[in-house]
């Protein structure tokens, strides 16, 4: 669901293989680049180029505690995991970097409406997202921009590299969250790959990454794991769970966005 920034309604040709695919420039396309080693919580990860992930959102709770991530897929919705238990009391901050920075040109947005999936379940953790309704619209702008969301019959292979985003705990154990954002680069897995480490706990509705020397970690949930498709980052999966420890040798384990992006546009249009 790629949403087009106002003002813009141009179509962007892009060849990939000879084959030439119409892609709206508005999601996906980060205004300053990202830099990414070894592509190259979070754990073993390193620091972002600043306002890099224009679509990471902090949620935040009324005294400014960070308690999960999101990401921005348009100018009215962020996406983040149901285990966050986002409620309308709690806020989206959107273009931020440093959190301990009082300096940085952040959009604190009141939470509208908050849809969590009808079938998330909290001992499986299936069906893990949920939608938040901005009250009002985000202005999108150079360090604000949403991004694209995987499609249905999209497929992201095993051994792909990815990147997962966040302010999450540095080590499990550590006293308090990082106050810049973080990135790691991540292979998926393969849900049978992924089953040698978690067994059955592992469904359709989930996609791990990782075991390779980074993880998420707490206070990295809800937030973005995405994969380059076309040219554009994608919103593949959604931060959910992993190793209570967030051992880098266990794989991270993220909602699905594939298997989960019907009900997403169907929240939406209804809303």
């Amino acid at each position: 669901m790629c949403f087009q920034r106002s003002g813009t309604n141009f179509l962007t040709h892009v060849v990939v293989n000879d084959v030439v695919m119409m892609m709206s420039p508005g999601c996906g396309t980060p205004a300053i680049p990202p830099v990414i080693t070894g592509y190259s919580r979070i754990v073993n990860g390193e620091e972002a180029v600043p306002h890099s992930w224009p679509w990471q959102v902090s949620l935040q709770d009324y005294t400014g505690f960070h308690f999960c991530g999101g990401s921005l897929i348009s100018e009215n919705w962020v996406v983040t995991a149901a285990h966050c238990n986002v409620k309308t009391y709690h806020r989206v901050v959107l273009g931020e970097h440093d959190r301990s920075s009082n300096a940085e040109d952040v959009q604190v947005m009141k939470v509208g409406k908050v849809f969590k999936h009808p079938r998330y379940n909290g001992f499986t953790i299936n069906n893990d997202i949920l939608l938040i309704k901005l009250a009002s619209p985000a202005q999108l702008n150079m360090r604000v921009s949403p991004v694209c969301l995987a499609e249905t019959a999209d497929n992201f292979p095993g051994g792909m590299k990815c990147v997962t985003t966040g302010w999450g705990l540095t080590r499990y154990n550590a006293p308090d969250t990082p106050p810049l954002l973080q990135q790691a680069s991540l292979p998926l897995l393969t849900n049978d790959q992924c089953k040698r480490y978690w067994g059955n706990k592992i469904s359709n509705l989930m996609i791990c990454a990782g075991a390779a020397g980074a993880s998420s970690c707490m206070g990295d949930s809800g937030g973005p794991l995405v994969c380059e498709k076309a040219g554009a980052w994608t919103l593949v999966g959604i931060v959910s769970w992993g190793s209570g420890t967030c051992t880098p040798t266990m794989p991270g384990v993220y909602a699905r966005v594939t298997e989960l992006r019907a009900w997403v546009d169907q929240t939406i249009a209804a809303n």
